[in-house]
């Protein structure tokens, strides 16, 4: 029999639109837009089951609750996606390549920008499970068996104890009121977001480059009038040292 660790106290850390089965199990399943009958979805040997339906805080509150589950070894990605947010898509590219400048790399998302997690959570999530794609797959049975057959290669609990993150919705508050839900935005809401995070990043790199530039060219005005003075200073002393002579 596989060995197994506890999850952290309370697990799931982070409460949501989900439903749990067995903390034992080694398969998490994440439904993207699809509501399906998640309660059976767990029935079946999901330790936990549930939709998630944007590319940031949505993918946060997914990872929270897995790193905090050793146990859990595989993610089973089913059901539609989400438009304008690719959820799924996102998910499986944070896996594979991880964030870079807050962002995901290779994510077709709106908005995906990852504020609540740290190198290290990334790290832990990458290296604890294996992505199991069988995205716009709704049919109850066809996900079961794939549960089935992921329990039945169970490599065993993580190498490592549970991982904690807290993670903070975008109003500043604790994610992990009981029920909360992320509600997604329209597409066209989702790509205006996005513009205005990017801009907003842009503005920040222009800023940082003022700055820079700015040192470098005080940097050359001082470097200048050092030399001035320098210079005066020795034909200061060969005027002296010609007089003397």
């Amino acid at each position: 029999m596989a060995n197994k660790k506890s999850p952290a106290s309370g697990w799931p850390i982070v409460q949501g639109d989900f439903h749990t089965g067995d903390p034992q199990s080694p398969v998490a399943v994440v439904t993207m837009g699809s509501h399906l009958d998640e309660q059976a979805i767990c029935n079946a040997g999901a330790a936990i089951a549930g939709s998630c339906k944007t590319e940031n805080l949505g993918l946060e509150k997914v990872i929270a609750n897995i790193i905090s589950n050793p146990n859990i070894r595989y993610v089973l990605t089913c059901g539609t996606e989400v438009k304008g947010h690719l959820s799924g898509q996102s998910l499986i590219a944070l896996h594979q390549s991880g964030i870079t400048g807050g962002k995901i790399v290779g994510s077709k998302g709106a908005i995906p920008f990852i504020e609540n997690l740290s190198a290290e959570n990334i790290k832990r999530f990458q290296d604890q499970v294996e992505m199991v794609d069988i995205m716009e797959a709704e049919d109850i049975g066809a996900i079961s068996a794939k549960i089935n057959e992921l329990k039945a290669k169970d490599p065993g609990a993580f190498d490592a104890e549970a991982m904690i993150v807290e993670i903070k919705d975008e109003s500043g508050g604790s994610g992990d009121a009981e029920g909360a839900e992320v509600r997604p935005m329209s597409a066209e809401v989702a790509l205006i977001h996005a513009r205005m995070k990017t801009i907003q990043m842009l503005v920040t790199d222009i800023g940082y480059q003022d700055k820079f530039a700015a040192g470098v060219y005080g940097g050359k005005v001082e470097g200048l009038m050092i030399g001035l003075i320098v210079s005066f200073v020795i034909v200061g002393l060969l005027l002296m040292g010609h007089g003397v002579a």
